[in-house]
């Protein structure tokens, strides 16, 4: 079996499983937000009306609630919606919510592995669909509907079917100017947004053993973009020392069998990847930058789940320092703890010395909520995942998705650009 398989194994207390087979495993631990938890509380008050306990969760210390999506508050229903989700925990007894305004708080598939709240071998379902982020640590993370993460809170498991897993081999180490946004990019354009329908993407090889933990984290997070169920890497030191550093304990490092199976194998060499971004209106409408439209730019955006890690804000600021942005140009850390470690060490006087807005955590613009939207007409580049019409503010704006380098470097020419082509 492969890492997949193994754990959806163990979580349902079976020897073996293979594709197509349907489980019911035990979760290890679940995730809500501003926008899902409320979803959640409104099937918990449609059972409550049948009849059916909803008196208390399977295990509240198993539980944990990210403030994200609408902080800070936009307006008067994201502010009752926060109201919900302090009144839902207090009620429930779930210790673990991190609330804006309060110290540690983040983009919730950030305070994933920033806090450790998720461990290697984990069965992890979230109220979102990137919970995917996750699996780079080795675990089984996938996103749930409302009704689902409701099941899962009062039950503590859910089914599945087994996944056919593809597989995803990177051959040498990127080069300084290739993230693992490029190569994810370059996958989606081989295989489509629908190429991993509910199927688990692996990612492995030299090149990802090669690459840290939080480049991996950027591989699975767009799995979701290709359709697929859950993206996985198998665990190694680099994880362990990672959860190490924030405190974790206790790991189950599950890994695939030598003769693991997989539906489909692809095979990438690092040294002939180039910048690449996705243009309007899909992840899957890729160009290598220097191909790229000659469009002039009214916005760049270096945030998100998917680039605005500690690393990603390293890339921008090898890009800024010393340089002065010609766009609009805003950069928000994903967690508080990344914003914190960014200020230590300068990052954050760069991006302002370079003129650059810094802003606080939150999800706002990468869904088109608040806190940035794009207005008629407007083009930005964006270290964010998803680029379909409207995604990022009005239904006639353009979005292009790119690396946190190529993001940095187009905020400093004004026009979509190679890190390597600065002067």
């Amino acid at each position: 079996m492969n890492i997949a398989e193994k754990i959806l194994a163990r979580a349902s207390g079976k020897s073996s499983v293979a594709p197509d087979d349907v489980v019911f495993a035990n979760v290890d631990k679940v995730m809500v937000h501003d926008v899902s938890g409320p979803g959640v509380i409104k099937v918990f008050d449609k059972l409550k009306k049948q009849g059916i306990s909803v008196d208390k969760l399977w295990d509240p210390t198993k539980v944990w609630v990210a403030e994200d999506h609408f902080v800070p508050s936009a307006e008067k229903v994201s502010a009752e919606n926060i109201a919900k989700l302090s009144n839902f925990t207090k009620q429930y007894g779930i210790e673990k919510h991190f609330k804006y305004g309060m110290g540690q708080y983040g983009i919730c598939h950030t305070i994933s592995h920033e806090e450790a709240m998720v461990m290697p071998g984990d069965v992890y379902v979230g109220g979102d669909s990137h919970t995917n982020t996750t699996g780079a640590l080795g675990a089984f993370a996938c996103g749930l509907g409302h009704t689902d993460v409701a099941y899962v809170l009062l039950n503590g498991k859910i089914w599945f079917k087994v996944p056919e897993t593809m597989y995803f081999k990177l051959n040498g180490k990127l080069p300084d100017h290739i993230m693992a946004k490029d190569l994810i990019l370059k996958i989606i354009g081989d295989i489509g947004t629908d190429g991993g329908a509910y199927r688990t993407m692996q990612f492995g090889g030299s090149g990802i053993d090669a690459m840290s933990v939080e480049s991996r984290l950027t591989m699975c997070n767009m799995t979701t973009e290709a359709g697929a169920k859950n993206g996985i890497v198998e665990p190694d030191q680099k994880v362990v020392d990672y959860l190490s550093s924030r405190g974790a304990t206790n790991f189950n490092l599950i890994k695939g069998d030598d003769d693991a199976e997989y539906s489909k194998i692809f095979e990438y060499e690092a040294s002939e990847m180039e910048p690449t971004i996705a243009k309007p209106f899909s992840p899957e409408n890729v160009s290598i930058v220097r191909e790229s439209p000659n469009v002039e730019l009214d916005k760049s955006y270096i945030g998100s789940c998917t680039g605005a890690k500690y690393e990603d804000l390293e890339a921008a600021a090898r890009i800024l320092k010393g340089r002065t942005v010609k766009i609009r140009t805003e950069i928000l850390p994903a967690a508080i703890s990344i914003y914190k470690r960014a200020m230590e060490n300068g990052l954050l006087k760069i991006f302002l010395d370079a003129g650059a807005t810094v802003g606080p955590p939150t999800c706002g613009a990468c869904c088109g909520a608040h806190m940035g939207v794009l207005a008629k007409d407007e083009i930005c580049i964006s270290t964010t995942n998803r680029n379909f019409p409207g995604r990022m503010g009005h239904v006639e704006s353009q979005t292009y998705l790119a690396s946190p380098l190529v993001a940095a470097a187009s905020a400093v020419t004004g026009k979509i650009t190679d890190p390597r082509d600065l002067e």
